[in-house]
């Protein structure tokens, strides 16, 4: 009897240390916790690990979103993140704001487009691209992701911060003011619906600026990472027709060390169990596997490769 118990302890210690390296334990690095990166990151560690017949245990955290997310993969901090494309582009090329090529973060999909939301007033007269020459435009903080896109777009039209004036001013504070009548526009990089948006058009009538497609076509040719799109007719009050523009993509990223079969575990989970991430957050619901490499400039981890080259050859 002893002696069976003895190997019924030893057996189950056994089991034990299976499971325990059987499971892969991965720290995601997703936003802010009043954005959408950090709601959305939950919900998908919540899937994959309940998911993953125990393959996955992932645990997200907050932070401070693309930049800092990327510099956390280079460094080994965390091994999956949440991260905007072009600042995906800039910190793998070492382009500005990066001072330095991060060359960790490999590509695992896209998730959802943030679109360009370019909106003026009705009482500034503006109704194209153009016509911000003179005005008053809230292009997103300083040294953010958001001017950034600014800066890329303005040439095509003829602008930039000689001939408009730019106000340099987060979302919350760019809302307040051009309520205040304070601004004749802005432009938002942000995935739909944006709260404060809504909270505006609610208030007041404004002018959602389209972008006619070959200025997009230009804009595309020399920053690949955009995507030409459309915001859907309806997001907003008053918005009855879809707008023209272009989108960013929010995107999800490994280090480069994760192992191949984890990174391939990882991305078959995810893109089986899509309906369980769109129950935990509505914007699981824009993650297809049709667009999962859209915009996506930097490599992709060869696990995740190794599962779309199975589903294209079904």
């Amino acid at each position: 009897m002893k002696k069976l118990l003895m190997l019924s302890l030893s057996l189950a210690l056994t089991l034990m240390a299976f499971t325990a390296q059987a499971e892969t334990r991965l720290t995601f690095a997703t936003g802010g916790t009043s954005g959408v990166y950090f709601p959305l990151g939950g919900a998908i560690a919540q899937v994959l690990t309940a998911k993953s017949n125990g393959a996955l245990s992932i645990t997200a955290q907050a932070s401070g979103a693309s930049g800092e997310n990327m510099r956390l993969i280079e460094s080994g901090d965390v091994n999956m993140a949440i991260v905007q494309n072009d600042v995906a582009d800039s910190a793998y090329n070492g382009t500005a704001p990066f001072k330095e090529k991060l060359t960790n973060a490999r590509a695992i999909a896209r998730l959802y487009p943030e679109y360009l939301h370019i909106v003026a007033s009705k009482e500034s007269g503006v109704t194209s691209m153009a016509q911000f020459k003179g005005k008053k435009l809230s292009v997103g903080a300083r040294g953010s992701g958001n001017e950034l896109n600014c800066r890329q777009i303005f040439n095509v039209f003829g602008l930039d911060y000689k001939n408009i004036t730019p106000i340099f001013l987060p979302y919350g504070q760019t809302a307040e003011q051009f309520k205040d009548r304070q601004l004749d526009g802005f432009i938002f990089t942000i995935g739909t619906p944006n709260p404060a948006i809504q909270d505006i058009t609610t208030a007041q009538d404004v002018q959602f600026i389209p972008l006619d497609a070959a200025s997009m076509d230009k804009i595309v040719a020399s920053f690949p990472y955009l995507v030409k799109d459309q915001i859907p007719a309806g997001v907003y009050k008053g918005q009855k027709e879809a707008v023209p523009t272009l989108s960013v993509q929010a995107i999800l990223v490994v280090s480069k060390d994760m192992p191949d079969d984890v990174a391939y575990t990882l991305t078959k989970t995810l893109f089986e169990n899509l309906p369980d991430v769109a129950k935990a957050h509505n914007k699981g619901s824009e993650i297809s596997l049709e667009h999962a490499k859209d915009g996506i400039t930097i490599p992709f981890h060869p696990g995740a490769e190794k599962y779309f080259s199975e589903k294209a050859a079904k």
